[in-house]
């Protein structure tokens, strides 16, 4: 024990802290974590007591759950004082806020509140029995778990309710309580989602979070979203193989990721996953950075499952996922869902969830992709019934919940209003392919080119009109580089690493035969080019485009693979079409420079130059290149 309490804090608690610290009177508000996941509910609430100089926040860990990676991160960027289970179990406190029932929260010292870290309480979980396998012994095969968070295996100790304080966000929950653990109902409070209240007063900064998240204008965000266990849309499965509406068999992520990359175009849809933490840190960051590598270089994002996941979600225009919260939440803000994996008998079937599941479109399988979302997004009526069962009072949580607070407490509330804190912006989040592009085009008058790109499709993707490959030249498969038409990469023009981009151009063009563009792309809106013949050439697009430069690039060698005059770019500029979206471009001669082996390129044409060359065609490179089909 001696050893133990060598690992206790000694301020602003512990012995002696009075002889320490600075404010002694405050009183004590305890954090308790279970995991990642609860505390990012616990995250919502912590600014309710902001500018109250008589409240001491404290931090604490179960040690309960079965994830515990990510937690001591945590609590370390909160910069509470955090003390060890036992500590906390030892120190009187005047309040203790849990979003979870693990660990023996009936030894805290101090009145406890328990908030939802869901969207309510909706699943099935075996009880929090010291001997979980005695417990399923003697429960009946055909009696399912317990709903987490009503059942009496996990709201009463000795008969009496573990919590003062039970917080619900909608009456519905309260009819539930009632059912399952009438016993509790004394303690119920009618409080709200915090969560979801965050969600509401951002809606209006929606279009800040696409940018952030490199959403062009004309594309769709596609959100996939994943909770945690085998029959989540990341699991592979339990074996039984049932799913709702038909949205598959096991295992879907691995069929659906190759699917978004060879039936979406690149340009026109930007694909991200919202994973639950318990994923991220019961197998890891680095795991799922390698089990998802390949769909991450065809330009799929990640979300942080902390901080973003909320503005990726009101940054999206079509859900797919599973029987999480988030995919409810999605739901509840209106935004289109296709269920990927949903199963039923993990749900309290009286829960607004489990009617959700049964009545939202599941995605099939054998039915194109592509049309499946934009249908869904083009004909969508959003259900009143998520709205409505989130909340019962959106808006309000911020409020209610500090008045249970604090008057849990019997102290005084601030007196200021009760603030949530604004969802803050994400870090920019530009799509970054390494994976090799299958470019499809055809050129029109104006001149005006039509671009369609796919990152590493499985099958080569139906289309007219010519196709060429442009790689990346950090592509995981060099053998790529060799049948690129096109070769590009991202970087600062004065990079020291590759040296100007017009010499970078030209080693890749003497280092690849076969490439017939070189394309470096110095920011947002403006790449450095230099056809195999021609000059060195600057695009720039208008204030009003927000493509990817590199489809600038592919555009320009298509117009000069179909024997068309870079004079006449340079006159006119070019139009580069991305589905809808037409992005305006100048095209500018640039002076070359000498390359590494002191010759110099050739210079950039004079007026009487361009004018011969629009008349010959002398500047178009081979017409009619096509590529093989990119590999992985």
């Amino acid at each position: 024990m001696d050893e133990e309490q060598d690992q206790w804090i000694r301020v602003p608690v512990g012995d002696g802290a009075a002889r320490w610290a600075t404010r002694v009177r405050c009183r004590r508000v305890l954090f308790v974590v279970h995991n990642v996941t609860s505390a990012t509910r616990l995250l919502d609430v912590l600014p309710l007591f902001d500018d109250d100089l008589g409240v001491q926040l404290l931090a604490t860990c179960t040690g309960s759950s079965a994830f515990r990676s990510g937690v001591a991160d945590l609590l370390a960027d909160t910069g509470l004082p955090v003390l060890p289970w036992e500590q906390a179990l030892a120190t009187p406190v005047d309040l203790a806020i849990s979003a979870s029932f693990g660990g023996e929260l009936g030894s805290i010292q101090g009145p406890l509140i328990v908030l939802s870290h869901g969207i309510g309480y909706t699943k099935r979980l075996a009880a929090p029995s010291a001997d979980a396998d005695a417990d399923a012994a003697v429960r009946p095969r055909s009696e399912p778990p317990p709903v987490f968070g009503l059942a009496p295996d996990w709201l009463l100790a000795d008969g009496v309710p573990l919590a003062d304080a039970l917080v619900l966000s909608h009456p519905e929950q309260l009819d539930r309580l009632a059912a399952a653990c009438p016993e509790a109902l004394p303690s119920a409070v009618l409080a709200g989602d915090p969560c979801f209240d965050r969600m509401l007063a951002a809606r209006p900064y929606r279009d800040r979070f696409r940018r952030a998240l490199g959403v062009g204008r004309g594309q769709r965000l596609v959100l996939l979203n994943s909770t945690w266990s085998p029959r989540s849309l990341l699991g592979d499965g339990d074996g039984d193989g049932e799913r709702a509406g038909g949205a598959g068999g096991d295992d879907t992520l691995p069929a659906l990721l190759p699917r978004l990359a060879s039936e979406l175009p690149a340009d026109e849809y930007r694909v991200a996953a919202v994973l639950h933490p318990n994923i991220w840190h019961g197998h890891g960051p680095g795991q799922i950075r390698a089990w998802l590598d390949r769909a991450r270089r065809a330009g799929l994002a990640l979300i942080d499952p902390l901080e973003d996941w909320r503005q990726a979600l009101l940054a999206a225009d079509v859900v797919i996922g599973d029987h999480g919260s988030v995919t409810y939440y999605a739901a509840a803000l209106g935004i289109p869902v296709l269920l990927g994996a949903a199963p039923l008998n993990s749900l309290d079937p009286d829960a607004p969830i489990a009617d959700f599941i049964r009545t939202t479109p599941g995605l099939d399988a054998r039915a194109p992709l592509r049309g499946q979302v934009d249908a869904l997004i083009e004909s969508h009526v959003p259900q009143p019934g998520p709205m409505r069962f989130t909340s019962s009072v959106p808006g309000e949580a911020a409020v209610r919940l500090r008045r249970a607070f604090y008057g849990l407490m019997a102290a005084p509330e601030p007196p200021g209003p009760a603030l949530l804190l604004p969802l803050p912006l994400p870090d920019p989040e530009p799509t970054l392919r390494t994976a090799p592009l299958y470019v499809l085009t055809r050129v029109l008058a104006g001149p005006e080119v039509v671009v369609t790109r796919y990152a590493d499709p499985a099958r080569e993707p139906a289309g007219a009109g010519d196709t060429h490959l442009a790689v990346h030249e950090d592509t995981r498969d060099p053998g790529q580089l060799g049948l690129a038409d096109v070769v590009f990469r991202y970087g600062a023009a004065g990079d020291p690493r590759f040296g100007p981009p017009g010499r970078w151009a030209a080693e890749v063009l003497d280092r690849h035969p076969h490439c017939a563009l070189a394309a470096y792309v110095t920011g947002p809106s403006s790449c450095v080019v230099r056809p195999r013949e021609g000059a060195l050439l600057r695009l720039t697009s208008g204030a009003e485009a927000d493509a990817d430069p590199a489809v600038y690039a592919s555009a320009v060698h298509a117009w000069l693979a179909a024997g068309r005059t870079l004079a006449a770019l340079v006159e006119d500029g070019l139009t580069v079409r991305t589905g809808p979206t037409g992005h305006h471009v100048m095209v500018t001669a640039e002076a070359d420079g000498p390359t590494t082996d002191g010759t110099r390129q050739c210079p950039s044409p004079t007026p009487a130059d361009r004018s011969t060359a629009r008349a010959s065609g002398a500047d178009a490179p081979r017409a009619g290149r096509r590529s093989p089909r990119p590999g992985s």
